[in-house]
């Protein structure tokens, strides 16, 4: 793959950013879509002008010297991930947490004398993957106690180091990102079959440090389902399980290590499951008259056994937003798809309970029909998007959780009330089903406002207070695929049990004595 350069504030790559001329000529479709305007379109500050604390520690010397970097544009990139707080700062050049050293190991033994050295100097330690956190988890905002900071860079360990056709599974580096995995199963004719929404620039590492979940709506979701075995180094010693398709002996050593955010240690590769691509695919828009009537609809699909690939269920908001309805009626995105044999019947059925709700779709083109098509396209660009509101002074962020059925109206109308409560008007809170499950979905929120330009923290702050209260109180999950990091903190200390939050502190102190590993993010 030819070297992309990613964006200096922004999501993903430079060269599919959209650019100032392209918002310009966006702003007027705002308002019709959105019920507010767009602001005269603002430019990120130059980067020539931005400027970035002193290094605080001298690199380790020696061989690790030349693994590691202090230039300005390294250590701003190790900066922030990719949420909208993370997003204007970058935008507005404000730079207050920034690592003093940017180190790029290429193996493990590299990585074990970084926190040799790391531990020795009392120098924190933040595993960096793609930068893609939305929740600060790359972040190097770290007690002042330690005397400072190193992004520990893993991008160059990003080979598919072996690959089993019979088990159907790959041996894969966790600097690897979804697309340059992909590439290198595509020479086996296999894939992971794993898409997050920022699969262009996220790894294989960071998914399973963050516990995070993919494209598909049911079954194999959540990183969790891909897994076979985990490696990693540790302060205290090798951490490697043994692969095995399952195990029921004792607590697994994997699930301890996946979803541990960087805090306990240093993925380097992972065992994971792959399949041939998909041959056989099926998929339908389904209308509803409202959201509520889709959700039902969506419960009795996923409670059916089914297991569709897609089943996204997009409110009346949402759907007009993406370009997959009108905003007269919420959108259910249903698909199918298999190795082995046709899943038109499969479609059929989900259409049948589909029906039964009232939900009522086109006939099928040739081609994709239009509502299916443009949420799929939408849901690509989305984080570009994103990053083109901002120039237009558009406050456009998004939070996800999970809840059960049963729970789901009342949780709704809870979430959305004090979300829209701490917007103030005008504003727009919108709600998609990102994954379902036989007992409850994960709703994902989407909040567009009018930015209060110049005090967009401030404001980002105030809209995240009342969400995630919203969603403790009424008895949510703060994250579903997200993970805690450092913004998620105090709601995911409200949610867990305060047992398990001492076992958890045990487990650490024995893995990383001197606390060097991203402290802050899931422990003190």
């Amino acid at each position: 793959m030819s070297k992309r350069t990613r964006s200096r504030w922004g999501w993903g790559f430079e060269d599919a950013a959209i650019g100032a001329d392209q918002a310009r000529a966006a702003a007027p479709g705002i308002e019709p879509l959105f019920g507010f305007a767009a602001q005269e379109p603002e430019a990120a500050v130059a980067f020539e002008s931005v400027r970035l604390p002193q290094p605080a520690i001298e690199p380790p010397s020696g061989a690790l010297a030349a693994l590691c970097s202090q230039s300005k544009e390294a250590r701003a990139e190790h900066s922030y991930g990719c949420s909208y707080l993370d997003t204007i700062r970058a935008f507005r050049g404000l730079y207050q947490h920034v690592p003093d050293v940017v180190a790029r190991p290429s193996n493990e033994q590299q990585i074990e004398q970084l926190l040799e050295w790391a531990a020795s100097s009392h120098v924190a330690v933040i595993p960096y993957g793609g930068g893609t956190s939305v929740v600060a988890g790359v972040e190097p905002k770290v007690p002042a106690s330690f005397n400072g900071t190193c992004s520990l860079d893993l991008a160059l360990l990003d080979q598919v180091l072996e690959v089993d056709p019979v088990s159907r599974s790959a041996l894969i580096g966790a600097g690897a990102s979804g697309l340059r995995l992909e590439e290198q199963l595509r020479e086996h004719d296999l894939t992971m079959r794993f898409f997050p929404q920022s699969f262009e620039c996220s790894t294989l590492g960071g998914w399973v440090a963050t516990r995070a979940g993919g494209h598909f709506a049911t079954r194999l979701t959540h990183i969790d389902d891909l897994v076979e075995s985990v490696r990693a180094i540790t302060p205290s010693g090798l951490w490697q399980s043994r692969r095995l398709p399952g195990s029921g002996a004792g607590p697994s050593p994997d699930r301890m290590l996946i979803g541990s955010e960087g805090t306990l240690g240093v993925i380097t590769e992972a065992w994971v499951r792959v399949q041939p691509r998909p041959a056989h695919r099926a998929s339908r828009a389904v209308r509803f008259g409202d959201f509520l009537t889709g959700a039902e609809a969506a419960r009795e699909l996923v409670q059916s056994g089914l297991d569709p690939a897609n089943c996204r269920l997009l409110d009346e908001l949402e759907a007009q937003q993406t370009g997959a309805g009108d905003g007269t009626h919420a959108v259910l995105v249903i698909g199918f798809e298999s190795t082995d044999a046709s899943v038109d019947d499969d479609l059929r059925r989900a259409l049948e309970i589909a029906e039964g709700h009232g939900g009522q779709w086109d006939a099928r083109s040739d081609s994709r029909p239009a509502a299916e098509g443009n949420w799929r396209e939408a849901f690509i660009k989305m984080p570009y998007i994103r990053d083109m509101l901002v120039q237009l002074g558009v406050l456009a962020d998004t939070f996800e959780t999970a809840i059960t059925w049963d729970r789901f109206p009342a949780f709704h109308a809870a979430v959305v009330g004090a979300t829209s409560a701490a917007l103030g008007q005008p504003c727009r809170v919108s709600c998609r089903f990102t994954h379902l499950y036989p007992d409850g979905p994960a709703p994902y929120y989407t909040v567009l406002a009018p930015a209060r330009r110049g005090d967009e923290i401030a404001q980002w702050h105030q809209i995240k207070q009342a969400a995630s209260d919203a969603i403790i109180a009424a008895g949510g999950t703060i994250t579903h695929h997200h993970a805690v990091g450092r913004d998620h903190r105090r709601w995911y200390d409200q949610q867990r049990p305060e047992l398990f939050a001492r076992a958890l502190g045990a487990v650490k102190r024995e893995l990383d004595p001197a606390g060097i590993l991203n402290p802050g993010v899931l422990l003190d």
